[in-house]
């Protein structure tokens, strides 16, 4: 970024917005359900202020740094992406709170009609606090952070410009611990965290729509990887990195964001396999993407994505075990089935496990 848009101003971060407490981002959950009325489709800005503005919430802080907006002839219109999925999908859980924090962190939120260009990534700020101070310098203990600490570190910056600090370090202070920033270092995949990945991947393929740039699939990892996802989701692990790649090939499988639209499915559907129909589950509960190399890369779905998913080479869930999902129930159920098959089709072993173990004994 250059010019203006590395100004650091916290806009109306300042004001008061009641999160949901002891509930964490219960608020914001709430604030996602009522301005998209629970579809899961791109809404004119003003509709979903004027919605927000019925129920007596605040609106600002969630349409300016935690959803996406673009101008779409010439209307401004907020995105429904992954975050907005997560929230119409489920009631408020702990795992919405750890998306709708990166997606706060991450700080992509488009453009809209009158927006400044230190809009468009509007929390920098706590995206540097988070990377350079929280990651590097406090090894991701949330003990270490402080209201007081964040104050320091956006005053030190020549970045900041504004006239007070002190709301803005509180703000961020009872954020980042009510979403668990702490959790943000976990070496291992975690569901949460893949879901953090296409979110991830939602904002920066719109974004480089919006200006202009290369958004075409093959450029989603590349995307990916100039980001600050990694930075700011505990860094680079091989588990991580094989994640990442068959996720990148999972997203554009399903079509990136067209995968929350049943009708762009159903023609992506059609494209690909023009001679078989093209099914319509009854029930419309998100299903589960399952690669069988590792468990714990496990995504959820709309239900209309279920062959996509499946001729990306990802094993699908039903709803029920999604959400009581048991990794080592998984892999002893797909064992149980792989050997079942293989016995069905006659298929025996050829030496027996003492001979095996002979001949990869080192000799």
């Amino acid at each position: 970024m250059s010019g203006q848009e590395e100004i650091w101003r916290p806009g109306s971060f300042t004001k008061n917005f009641s999160w949901g407490g002891g509930s964490g981002l219960s608020e914001l959950h709430a604030v996602i359900r009522s301005g998209f009325a629970d579809r899961l489709e791109d809404v004119p800005r003003n509709e979903f202020r004027d919605r927000i503005a019925q129920s007596g919430r605040p609106v600002y802080i969630p349409i300016n740094f935690f959803l996406f907006n673009k101008i779409v002839g010439g209307r401004d219109m907020i995105v429904a992406d992954e975050l907005v999925f997560q929230a119409i999908s489920w009631d408020h859980n702990p795992a919405f709170d750890r998306v709708a924090l990166f997606a706060f962190i991450f700080s992509y939120v488009g453009r809209w009609k009158g927006s400044q260009p230190y809009q468009r990534r509007p929390a920098m700020w706590a995206n540097a606090y988070v990377r350079d101070r929280v990651a590097k310098e406090l090894g991701w203990d949330e003990q270490k952070i402080t209201a007081d600490d964040i104050q320091k570190f956006v005053e030190g910056d020549s970045r900041y410009q504004a006239e007070t600090s002190r709301k803005l370090a509180t703000n961020l202070n009872f954020l980042l611990h009510i979403g668990h920033v702490g959790d943000f270092s976990e070496k291992r995949v975690s569901r949460w965290w893949v879901d953090c990945l296409f979110l991830a991947l939602d904002r920066l393929v719109e974004d480089a729509q919006t200006r202009r740039e290369d958004s075409r699939p093959e450029q989603y990892q590349s995307l990916l990887e100039k980001s600050d996802f990694r930075s700011l989701t505990g860094g680079r692990t091989i588990e991580k990195d094989l994640a990442m790649k068959r996720l990148v090939w999972l997203y554009r499988a399903l079509g990136g964001r067209s995968r929350l639209s049943d009708d762009s499915v159903a023609s992506r559907m059609l494209e690909l396999m023009p001679d078989h129909a093209v099914p319509r589950p009854n029930d419309p509960r998100p299903r589960g993407a399952v690669h069988l190399t590792n468990p714990r890369l496990l995504k959820s779905i709309p239900p209309s994505c279920t062959e996509l998913a499946r001729l990306a080479g990802f094993d699908v869930i039903t709803p029920d075990e999604l959400d009581d999902f048991d990794e080592a129930e998984f892999v002893r159920s797909r064992t149980d089935w792989a050997l079942a098959d293989l016995n069905e089709r006659g298929i025996r072993p050829t030496i027996s496990i003492e001979e095996l173990l002979d001949d990869t004994r080192e000799k």
